[in-house]
């Protein structure tokens, strides 16, 4: 089959792992204390910054929304990338002790993708040290050796939902996207994917269940386990109790179709 399914693209942040909440916002608030900062990212003012993909650019739309009294104008781009980068420390800390957990199913699935001969890749706003420790630390040392190819951080111009990463990824893994399948967990990364033509699987996070997912193959709770069964949100997953790589096949077996 010429379309068959060949490969298997990741987002990280809220489809590998929960990293957000408890990762991510708590890193962010860290920094902020670290440099002398009263700034702090609660869990909802979080979800609402959410909505602007990056953490440099986080920091940005934070100062000119949130905090007038500071404005962008008292932070030069190098200050917010040194506030970055002490964020991304604070995270690889977080990720290390166990405070970042890997969502259900997400283990297995790759497990099972490798040994099925499927490739892997990543494709993802988030910086590339970011990822290195959630897969080193969450997944197994040398996980990082499994994905074919890693698309992180500023590597193209435009982040998410832009769909300048799955295009890098795509051209990378010299793929078409019908050859692919996304894996994907917000509304504005399935815009991303769904713009790059790839057929996309959504599980949905704390943050992001509310989203307008129209288009997902599929949208589902989490990935399951063969004694947690996922909830169908929106779309068929077929006889599939969880997502293993049969289910997979046929979900894009399907979306070829239409």
């Amino acid at each position: 089959m010429s379309n068959a399914l060949r490969a298997l693209v990741f987002d990280v942040d809220g489809t590998l792992a929960d990293t957000e909440r408890d990762g991510h916002r708590v890193a962010f608030n860290k920094a902020f204390a670290a440099a002398g900062l009263d700034w702090h990212w609660s869990v909802a003012l979080y979800g609402k910054l959410l909505q602007v993909t990056g953490g440099k650019e986080r920091i940005r739309h934070y100062l000119q929304t949130h905090r007038p009294d500071v404005g962008t104008s008292g932070y030069t781009d190098a200050g917010i990338a040194a506030l970055h980068l002490a964020k991304n420390r604070f995270y690889g800390e977080l990720v290390a002790a166990g405070a970042v957990p890997l969502r259900p199913g997400v283990k297995r699935l790759l497990l099972d993708a490798r040994a099925a001969g499927l490739r892997l890749a990543i494709a993802t706003t988030t910086s590339m040290e970011n990822v290195t420790a959630l897969l080193e630390h969450c997944v197994s040392p040398g996980a990082e050796s499994w994905f074919d190819v890693i698309g992180a951080g500023d590597i193209v111009p435009m982040k998410k939902p832009a769909p300048d990463i799955y295009h890098f990824v795509l051209e990378a893994l010299r793929l078409r996207p019908e050859r692919c399948l996304a894996l994907e967990d917000s509304g504005a990364s399935l815009r991303a994917a769904r713009a790059a033509k790839l057929p996309t699987l959504v599980t949905v996070s704390d943050y992001t269940a509310d989203d307008d997912f129209h288009g997902a193959a599929v949208v589902l709770d989490h990935l399951g386990e063969p004694e947690l069964p996922v909830r169908v949100l929106a779309g068929d997953l077929g006889d599939a109790t969880y997502v293993d790589v049969d289910a997979l096949r046929t979900l894009h077996a399907r979306q070829s179709q239409t």
